[in-house]
């Protein structure tokens, strides 16, 4: 006795799993190099916010980069918070902006701006 029904059924359906399994991979690609979205151009110096934004660019999954708004006239420093490789881009931005927050408060620093925003995220 020969299975020919079964087996053209066993095909079609091995072929459904593998355009489903393909398709699925190329969702999961990484973020590293991605700028993501970006709000406002972070303002970049040579010191540690330049390296912490080089990190966020170079993660490989969900990140955020916080920093405070910059006025030449009022403000003298930028503090920043980053957030790399999270389970989402929500929870990396709320972390990002803590860890900024953090630098305000530790420093007790006063800004022109008011506080940390999100510059960029992915």
């Amino acid at each position: 006795m020969e299975l020919k029904h079964c087996r053209g059924t066993s095909v079609s359906t091995l072929a459904s799993l593998l355009i489903f399994a393909t398709t699925g991979a190329s969702q999961a690609e990484s973020l590293a190099g991605s700028k993501g979205d970006v709000r406002f151009p972070p303002t970049l110096g040579s010191g540690e916010c330049n390296v912490a934004y080089k990190g966020y660019v170079a993660a490989s999954g969900h990140s955020a980069y916080a920093t405070t708004f910059y006025s030449r006239v009022v403000d003298l420093y930028i503090i920043c918070g980053t957030k790399l490789n999270a389970p989402s881009q929500k929870a990396a931005e709320e972390i990002a902006l803590r860890n900024c927050q953090a630098g305000l408060t530790r420093w007790k620093l006063k800004t022109a701006s008011g506080g940390c925003a999100i510059s960029a995220s992915k």
